[in-house]
């Protein structure tokens, strides 16, 4: 048995962005690695600067992360000054038009496991979470926690279990009835099972600024009630 951390991740608004453009800023729709490392940096007090502490927390930390509402997207339309430079010619003082994505009334639960090599302890992650050092948000400033982040700690085989374990008590009757009893629930899992593979570049590159590497995650699909589902 392994123990592991649920977070459940609910807000009016989220963001967890995707490759982003200086005219758009996509938002993937599940949190991505570089997100949720962000999430707990922030929680625990670690400077984005601070490269040793933020090396350190992701090489203590895997994520499963399971969609209990499928979001619905929205575009937001901004005009911004100081742009880089190299955006279509453009001096920096000139003002350009960007589109940014958020998701609206999502809700994920997420399992954080330790790693075999980890130095930063699920213990030490959970009393950040109940009393942050830095004010958490959903992906952007501008998307604030609808609920506490911290659920609770369970033990289990692996992490898919240890969110079956509080499907049932977590997950209310109105989001039961929002779901539908009969639409499977969607789980990204970094422990790598036999579901489809799914490739995606979110994983923060050490001492590199907004620099990002690929990593494989499974996609695995279950009924409520914890069965698997064949695709």
């Amino acid at each position: 048995m392994r123990p592991y951390l649920i977070l459940k991740l609910e807000g009016v608004m989220q963001a967890w962005g995707g490759h982003t453009f200086e005219y758009l800023r996509p938002s993937e729709l599940f949190p991505t690695r570089s997100g949720l490392l962000g999430l707990l940096a922030a929680c625990l007090g670690i400077d984005r600067r601070d490269d040793e502490r933020q090396r350190a927390l992701a090489e203590s930390v895997i994520f499963t992360v399971r969609v209990d509402c499928p979001p619905l997207k929205m575009t937001d339309y901004h005009t911004v000054k100081n742009s880089r430079l190299d955006y279509e010619s453009l001096k920096s003082a000139e003002t350009i038009q960007t589109w940014r994505e958020y998701l609206l009334d999502a809700k994920y639960t997420v399992a954080v496991g330790a790693t075999e090599t980890a130095t930063i302890s699920l213990q030490e992650i959970a009393s950040a979470l109940t009393k942050p050092v830095f004010t958490p948000f959903l992906g952007r400033r501008s998307c604030p926690l609808g609920r506490p982040l911290l659920v609770e700690s369970v033990a289990a085989k692996c992490a898919r279990d240890a969110l079956h374990s509080i499907a049932v008590s977590q997950i209310g009757k109105n989001e039961k009835s929002q779901l539908g009893t009969d639409q499977p629930l969607t789980i990204y899992t970094e422990e790598l099972e036999n579901g489809p593979p799914l490739w995606l570049r979110d994983k923060p590159i050490p001492n590199r600024h907004r620099q990002f590497a690929t990593r494989q995650v499974s996609i695995i699909s279950e009924e409520q009630g914890g069965n698997h589902v064949s695709k």
